[in-house]
């Protein structure tokens, strides 16, 4: 047995727990809600027939539904968060259980909406905005909708399709209970002999120790049980493929990766030019896998070596009200009305801050319209501080969303949601960097630096070309199996990381163990967004008060305009590669300067 365990959840104390009795107060003012939610399936029924006839019925319809959408995030954000608390818990398993069937029977009772929307031509659907000027408000979402005419099915078909849902959503889920809930991993020991815990939580801050017989024997723990239950693996995320082509032709798209783009308004070219300027700029990484090795000392580097910091005996141990202190800092740039919404998520507990037995893994913000929840599992390293400000990124993103766009504009595109969290990851980098005179210690920051680079920029791009590639194989007819996908993965590893390590059988497997590859195609924004979030950082830096304006505009944009123009309303051309482009070259010129500080 280990020696540290991790808490059961009723021994963490209250202030390191996030309040979701601001959304309901009780689990039975939940089932409250959920039957109103029941109801409301008769309420839209009642406008069939009615939509395109009486713009009077139109406008009613539009509230009633933003109405609805308000209920449906405080119903969801309360289970989901309830659920993600403990995940071994099934009562909470239960209530999303009970949400998810009666959010299937409320799309099923809304199949006729969109159709309906479509079955007008445009000068019909002009003359509603003058009868009843109120309409203006939804005028771009009705847009957006009209515009996918070629991909919306009769209202039989789209009632079928809202039915699937439950069915379609199957491998995600599954995959969520097996590695959150029931995948145990065996301990590890360091070069003493002592045991450490492996759990999803503590795998990197292990990855990171200085111990390389610990790393080693926790990079093996880790693989070697997912070894064992690779062919399962292999048929979820199988499974997760056939649904997502099975959806992108049923809507007659070209692609799977055309029709997870079209939603956000994003062109596939965005997604390949992504890959293309990685692929091109490959050189750097193999510069900074052969630093890495030279400054380790190592005869063979092993992808277990990739995350330890090269720079020996720097302590940066942060505990959280440190890492707090310092990101209220480093945020000093944005202004006094920004950090205003980062205390109040300080003070007011949106944080659950530590893990506790069966919490969900990883680290997320939610952007609840109450107010946004954030989940960490944070164990005092310099890699959590950076977790905390990401996630405030993203909390402040929601925040300034809701409160300033209409319900119908409120939730941000998907594309633009990682920019507002590494925006503030490149500030608190660059404040910690001109505050370090420490010679050894801005080494470590740099390659600190160097790291995220390396890890969202190169490694998400390499998990956006696996997804594309297994996608591409589903609707090709070929089979996904545990043999082939890892044959792929190791690859796209010996493509991405070159001859300078040793590529590791367990690291084949790592597929088995990414949970984005279920989120249709998701990755490749951290890189696109990163990019992105460098050019922002720096022309806040370098602009002041004007630049920061136009960045909060953009974080209280919501979903106002389409993404790209957003990013350009804040300084950012992402339909180009050269932010992507910039950010490589950036992190060729950081590897000179750690060649030059380790000399």
């Amino acid at each position: 047995m280990s020696e540290e365990r991790i808490p059961k959840r009723n021994e963490v104390p209250e202030e390191f727990k996030w309040r979701l009795e601001d959304i309901y107060e009780s689990d039975e003012k939940w089932k409250e809600d959920l039957e109103r939610f029941k109801a409301s399936a008769e309420q839209i029924k009642a406008f069939k027939g009615r939509l395109c006839t009486d713009p009077a019925a139109l406008l009613e319809y539009c509230r009633l539904s933003d109405d609805i959408d308000v209920l449906v995030d405080s119903l969801a954000n309360y289970a989901q968060r309830r659920a993600d608390e403990d995940t071994a818990n099934t009562y909470y398993q239960e209530l999303i259980g009970q949400l998810m069937s009666v959010y299937v029977e409320f799309s099923s009772a809304c199949s006729f909406i969109t159709p309906e929307l479509m079955s007008v031509d445009d000068e019909t659907f002009e003359g509603f905005y003058k009868a009843q000027p109120d309409l203006e408000l939804y005028r771009l979402a009705f847009d957006r909708i009209r515009r996918k005419k070629e991909h919306i099915l009769s209202e039989e078909a789209e009632r079928i399709m809202a039915l699937a849902g439950d069915v379609t959503s199957v491998p995600e889920n599954v995959f969520s209970m097996f590695s959150d809930a029931d995948l145990k991993y065996p301990d590890a020991s360091d070069k003493d002999g002592k045991l450490h815990q492996v759990t999803d939580g503590s795998y990197v801050p292990l990855m990171q120790s200085p111990d390389r017989v610990l790393r080693k024997n926790a990079f093996e723990a880790l693989y070697h049980t997912y070894d064992k239950f690779k062919n399962t693996v292999a048929a979820t995320l199988s499974g997760q493929t056939k649904a997502v082509n099975f959806r992108s032709k049923a809507r007659n798209y070209n692609s799977a990766l055309e029709a997870a783009l079209d939603s956000n308004e994003i062109p596939t070219e965005v997604y390949t030019n992504l890959i293309s300027a990685v692929h091109e700029n490959m050189h750097y990484m193999y510069d900074y896998v052969k630093l890495r090795k030279d400054l380790l000392g190592v005869d063979e580097l092993h992808f277990y070596d990739l995350y330890t910091p090269v720079v020996a005996d720097v302590d940066m141990k942060i505990t959280f009200e440190e890492a707090k202190e310092t990101v209220l800092k480093a945020l000093e740039p944005m202004g006094e009305d920004y950090l205003k919404i980062i205390r109040e998520g300080f003070e007011n507990r949106w944080i659950d801050v530590y893990e506790n037995e069966g919490k969900t893994s990883g680290a997320y913000s939610a952007g609840a319209r109450v107010h946004p929840y954030v989940l960490l599992n944070h164990k005092d390293t310099l890699n959590c501080m950076f977790t905390l400000i990401h996630e405030m990124g993203h909390s402040v993103h929601s925040y300034l969303s809701n409160k300033t766009q209409p319900v119908a504009y409120a939730d941000y595109s998907i594309f633009v949601a990682e920019v507002a969290s590494t925006c503030n990851e490149a500030l608190l980098m660059q404040y910690l960097l001109k505050n370090t005179e420490d010679k050894k210690q801005k080494a470590y920051l740099i390659n600190y630096f160097l790291e995220q680079f390396r890890t969202t920029l190169y490694r998400q791009t390499m998990f956006a070309e696996f997804e594309l590639k297994i996608n591409e194989m589903t609707a090709n007819g070929e089979p996904l199996t545990a043999e082939n996908m890892s044959k792929i993965y190791g690859e796209l590893n010996k493509l991405y990381f070159g001859d300078g390590i040793v590529l590791d059988d367990e690291i084949k497997l790592e597929w088995a163990r990414i949970p984005h590859f279920y989120y249709n195609f998701y990755v490749y924004q951290y890189a696109t967004g990163y990019s992105a979030a460098i050019a922002l950082s720096q022309k806040i830096l370098r602009e002041g008060e004007a630049a920061v304006k136009d960045y909060i505009g953009f974080l209280s944009g919501g979903c106002s305009k389409d993404p790209i123009s957003l990013l350009r309303g804040a300084g950012v051309d992402m339909a180009s590669t050269q932010p992507i482009t910039q950010a490589l070259e950036l992190f060729g010129e950081l590897i000179e300067q750690m060649k030059e500080l380790m000399k």
